[in-house]
């Protein structure tokens, strides 16, 4: 079973967890997800239940892909007959799915009715529009009757309340702090948001509805209750958790409750490539993470590299030895004949464009795919001078990003009307499903949601004439969700019957729409109940859905553009990172602390990580800039980047606008200052006498 396995690797797979907690620092292409599924199947060949291993990931996608990988290796161990199934371990899945999970066996001593809905961010943030309307702050606090806004006659968007909220919530700071580092535009509306978040708790409670972060609120809850915590403890033998450099405080808190003193406790991740601070993620978890118990966690580290040439890691090495704090690991690979990595200075935007566009088309030509080829960037619109040069050029590029196929409205019709049917008291979902109904104006709407949940409302509603045929659908439709005849996945089918005559009435794609939905029900039977079926689609649908795409692309092949964020964990043969200056790289919102500049370090190392035989980091000396009035040239001058120091540049080949080769070395600027901010500590229920956050809100209900 381990034989395909280094001798790292082997290591970490088979350290004996009566030895104590484990700490695995697995740098780029070193093959953590095959050493993490060795681990798996070494416990249970070991003797380790399977019901009994919690295995923790970032997406649902990557469990499934590891539970997958240990099942074969266990049926490779166990010399299985070919045709026996896979063994099976149940308890694999996200932070969130497997918080869902949990909740839903201990909902009642939590308050919460087991058929709670879990709302998308896309459902979280349309109620919280509408507490915000309700509360009068969308007209600006001098229309909302109150001055404790700050006087201010803007507040924030709905969006920016609720990355506010989610972000007090997950990095346990106060409001006040939250405002300052991340929100300073906001700080006069610090009343009015407390007021809002305040009132959105309780609109989710009297729905009986937790967004993504009350799911990790109450599994914290559960955690900090003797009682329940010590059920849950002792459920679970082992905890495995992957990229733990990228857990946020309330995570960070929850994992340590799950296993207080380390004892059957194996982390996983890396701490060059934590790059999600703007998700609460903070690196200090897994800096931090061996200290944590006593006697400390044994740390071992992954570095040989099976992706990338020895010049592309000793480069990335290079750039991250100059990190103020870090494991100390050194990749390296088997690879070692090849070119090394190029810095291309150009003119300005429209040169790297057009150095970019020139070298992929050659390198198609040289016999390398479109498809094994990306283009990265610090933010989306980084790319935009080169989206309009390989249009000119005709050449087809697909940009990462975009709305999820839960988001499409179809998908999100079908679902809200299985969540309406598991929760009565989910408003929400209620309004968008009535209105698919014809002839039901927005009076006929209030009338029946203002008694929705009360016992046989639905009955007693009298619809206008106008919509009494399709009223009668959907009673009739409810009914049968609702009734001991309720069957899964037949509920689906039936939803997606009903629902096909609205689907023809209000999209002018309909048939692609109703192909997406038949997708949608072959998902159906890989879930075992309909609020299993709704929990994990919301909490990680697929990727894309046909009417957000656009027109099919007709090419047989097509350039990857990326953010570095969205890049994470891919490779490509060829990689070109844009724009690798001051401004950019790092970026000028995120050079006011140590800390931010160390994480803009790491983002461009995960950049130059994800390439397996080329790398070129391109350098626009100046960049168009729109807003200037002064006549002339208007351009700014962008210097290199910080990052690219003399030792870096030195295992580079550097070419200048003219092509010419030059020594390339670049003169770094001054360090920044340090870094004199707080450190978040240990998590703890944000405290504050007018319930800052959700966190309190929530916590007083349930107590």
């Amino acid at each position: 079973m381990l034989a395909e396995l280094n001798a790292e690797q082997r290591a970490a797979a088979q350290h004996p967890p009566q030895a104590g907690p484990l700490l695995v620092v697995a740098g780029a292409g070193t093959g953590k997800t095959l050493t993490l599924a060795a681990r798996l199947a070494w416990l249970v060949q070991q003797g380790a239940d399977p019901q009994r291993v919690l295995l923790i990931t970032f997406s649902r996608r990557a469990a499934l892909e590891l539970a997958r990988r240990a099942g074969l290796l266990l049926h490779q161990a166990l010399a299985l007959p070919p045709s026996a199934p896979l063994p099976r371990l149940p308890w694999c899945g996200t932070f969130h799915g497997v918080a869902a999970r949990l909740l839903r066996e201990h909902a009642e001593d939590l308050s919460l009715a087991r058929g709670f809905t879990v709302l998308d961010r896309a459902d979280a943030q349309d109620l919280l529009a509408l507490v915000r309307q309700g509360l009068g702050l969308a007209h600006g606090a001098s229309q909302a009757g109150t001055q404790t806004d700050g006087g201010s006659a803007r507040f924030p968007m709905p969006a920016t309340c609720a990355a506010i909220a989610s972000r007090c919530l997950n990095t346990g700071q106060p409001l006040a702090e939250v405002l300052r580092s991340a929100y300073p535009w906001c700080a006069d509306a610090k009343a009015g948001l407390e007021r809002l978040f305040v009132a959105y708790a309780d609109s989710k409670l009297q729905q009986q509805s937790l967004d993504f972060d009350d799911l990790l609120l109450a599994w914290w809850h559960v955690m900090h209750q003797p009682q329940l915590a010590q059920r849950v403890r002792n459920r679970f033998d082992h905890v495995l958790v992957d990229e733990v450099q990228d857990i946020n405080q309330l995570q960070a808190d929850i994992l340590w409750a799950l296993k207080p003193d380390g004892h059957g406790l194996t982390a996983v991740g890396d701490d060059a490539q934590s790059i999600y601070a703007f998700r609460g993620a903070n690196v200090r978890h897994i800096l931090d993470l061996p200290g944590r118990f006593q006697p400390p966690a044994l740390v071992m580290r992954l570095e040989q590299n099976y992706r990338s040439t020895q010049p592309l890691l000793d480069a990335s090495n290079a750039l991250m030895a100059q990190a103020t704090e870090t494991f100390n690991k050194r990749l390296w690979s088997d690879r070692r004949d090849a070119q090394r990595p190029r810095v291309r200075t150009v003119e300005d935007e429209a040169a790297q464009a057009r150095g970019v566009a020139g070298e992929v088309l050659a390198e198609r030509e040289a016999g390398l795919l479109l498809k094994r080829q990306a283009v990265l960037f610090r933010t989306g619109a980084h790319s935009l001078a080169l989206e309009m040069e390989l249009t000119r050029r005709n050449v087809p590029f697909v940009k990462y990003g975009g709305l999820r196929f839960f988001e499409a409205a179809h998908v999100k019709d079908v679902l809200a009307v299985l969540r309406w049917a598991d929760n009565p008291q989910a408003r929400l979902s209620a309004l968008r499903t009535v209105r698919l109904v014809p002839g039901l104006g927005p009076a006929s709407v209030q009338r029946l949601l203002a008694d929705n949940d009360a016992p046989g409302a639905l009955q007693r509603f009298t619809p206008p004439p106008a919509a009494r045929a399709g009223w009668a659908a959907l009673l009739a439709l409810m009914d049968t969700l609702r009734g001991p005849q309720a069957a899964w996945p037949a509920d689906l089918r039936l939803v997606i019957d009903w629902y096909r005559p609205h689907l023809a009435r209000l999209h002018a794609d309909a048939r692609v729409r109703l192909g997406e939905l038949e997708q949608l029900a072959l998902l159906a039977p890989q879930h075992t109940s309909r609020e299993r079926f709704i929990t994990e689609l919301t909490l990680d649908p697929p990727a894309a859905a046909g009417d957000e795409s656009g027109a099919p692309h007709l090419d047989e092949d097509y350039l990857i553009l990326s953010t570095i964020h969205s890049a994470k964990g891919q490779e490509w043969n060829s990689v070109h990172v844009l724009s690798v200056v001051d401004g950019c790289m790092p970026a000028d919102m995120a050079t006011g602390h140590a800390h931010e500049i160390e994480e803009e370090r790491r983002l461009l190392y995960v950049a130059m990580t994800r390439a397996r035989d080329a790398l070129t980091l391109w350098v626009p000396q100046r960049f168009h800039v729109t807003q200037q009035r002064a006549l002339g040239d208007r351009h700014v001058s962008a210097p290199v980047s910080r990052f690219l120091s003399p030792e870096l540049m030195a295992l580079m080949d550097a070419s200048g606008p003219g092509g010419t080769d030059h020594d390339g070395a670049a003169q770094p600027l001054p360090d920044a200052d340090e870094d004199h901010g707080a450190v978040p500590g240990k998590c703890t229920p944000p405290q504050h006498p007018v319930l800052l956050d959700l966190a309190a809100q929530l916590r007083q209900r349930w107590r």
